[in-house]
């Protein structure tokens, strides 16, 4: 049995393997990017140096 993931337009399931991985066709590709034209979609707010320092700073032993 072939792992899958649920494409997160329409939720069918996605084998890992399928062409328009992590979508199920062509057409909720699409659906996606014009939903990020539309600004349906949004990024949350910038991060500050000083919060992704303190974000980054406890996992610096575990980079190298």
């Amino acid at each position: 049995m072939s792992a899958t993931l649920r494409c997160p337009i329409c939720k069918k399931e996605v084998p890992f393997d399928a062409s328009e991985m992590p979508f199920c066709s062509k057409r909720c590709r699409l659906i996606d990017i014009a939903n990020w034209a539309d600004e349906r979609y949004v990024i949350s707010t910038p991060t500050s140096q000083s919060e992704f320092e303190e974000e980054v700073e406890p996992h610096q032993g575990q980079l190298q």
